[in-house]
């Protein structure tokens, strides 16, 4: 393996600026960080973009100081820490890290081992870097908040799944699939949505720019028993409500204000946040479980259970195409994960 330099390209942000303003996103040369005793240091290959880094280059000012954004990537270990004990040299791998830590949109990254997966041996790294954020997230909200049991096929109902076109949603849909016998139901508005969401795992779609009750009605007309919301819960609450069955479960991963949640309360039903950065940020004692949640999914991957939701790659990790990603998603047209693969020159 090539000697490690000791300086690296990568994109940062010095300023919060809207994503047409040519210095929201610039290409910097960094040094190479040093693995911590826990860290394994990554040669990134590919990475993708989330809704998460918009929200942080936005409302997080960096005051001039390189902030580097990037919660997904694919690459391989070329050193590790000294108290490492699941990888060495070689391994390729895949992970989403920490909020609080420097993302991966850098040629070099390092990352507590604790969060990392293998990657998957039958996907590219642009096909891999599109999954461990939202794998995560999926996966907690479904088998720890709402309570499923992966792979208990007995296991019945019907689950409502907002934005499933969505890298979320899209992975929602293909663990509930694959690892229980509920009925999926995607909201989505645009022909080319609907489709990517029954090819992810719904079973029936239904139009989010319309009133959900009525339409839910038709395809369940006993109610729901699990809602999964990705997007729009302040304006849906009072449709989950009136949806949901009696002791029926909520999970909400986006960002709102206040809300009457007294609406779920003649219903028992209970309402949970999925947020896949708690384990990092707290330092929680189970910060493992994200890297056997990962190797789990990679194991599905190569069995052929679970596929890649990679379906735009922009080019080589650079400003401007990262720009291009940021604007695509802040958009709000996104299909599935944009991703990007190596670097100029690399």
């Amino acid at each position: 393996m090539s000697p490690i330099p000791q300086t690296m390209p990568a994109v940062a942000y010095r300023k919060s600026l809207p994503v047409d303003d040519a210095e929201s996103l610039l290409d910097v040369t960094l040094p190479v960080p040093q693995p911590g005793p826990r860290d394994l240091l990554v040669r990134v290959e590919a990475l993708a973009v989330n809704p998460v880094d918009h929200k942080v280059r936005q409302n997080n000012d960096p005051n001039g100081e390189p902030k580097v954004l990037g919660w997904d990537a694919a690459g391989t270990v070329v050193a590790v820490g000294e108290e490492v004990t699941s990888f060495r040299v070689g391994d390729e791998v895949f992970y989403a890290g920490a909020l609080d830590r420097p993302g991966s949109n850098s040629r070099f990254h390092a990352v507590d081992e604790r969060l990392v997966g293998r990657k998957p041996a039958t996907l590219s790294f642009s096909e891999a870097a599109a999954l461990p954020l939202t794998s995560l997230t999926a996966w907690e909200g479904l088998f720890e908040h709402l309570g499923l049991h992966d792979g208990a096929l007995r296991q019945t109902g019907t689950l409502l799944v907002t934005a499933a076109a969505g890298g979320v949603g899209a992975m929602v849909s293909q663990l509930a699939r694959a690892l229980t016998s509920l009925t999926v139901i995607g909201t989505a508005s645009r022909p080319e949505t609907t489709e990517f969401a029954r090819r992810m795992g719904a079973s029936h779609i239904v139009d989010h720019h319309r009133p959900l009750p009525p339409q839910l009605a038709e395809v369940a007309p006993d109610g729901v028993d699990f809602v999964f919301s990705t997007a729009g819960t302040d304006r849906n609450l009072a449709a989950y409500a009136d949806v949901l069955k009696p002791f029926g479960r909520i999970v909400a991963i986006d960002d709102f204000g206040p809300v009457e949640i007294g609406l779920l309360k003649s219903k028992s039903i209970a309402f949970h946040w999925e947020f896949m950065f708690t384990r990092s940020l707290h330092r929680t004692a189970d910060q493992a479980e994200q890297g056997r949640i990962l190797n789990q999914v990679s194991r599905l991957v190569d069995a052929g259970i679970l596929t890649t939701t990679a379906t735009t790659d922009l080019g080589t990790v650079g400003a401007a195409h990262l720009r291009e990603a940021h604007r695509v998603l802040e958009s709000g047209t996104a299909i599935g994960k944009i991703t990007l693969t190596g670097f100029p020159g690399a």
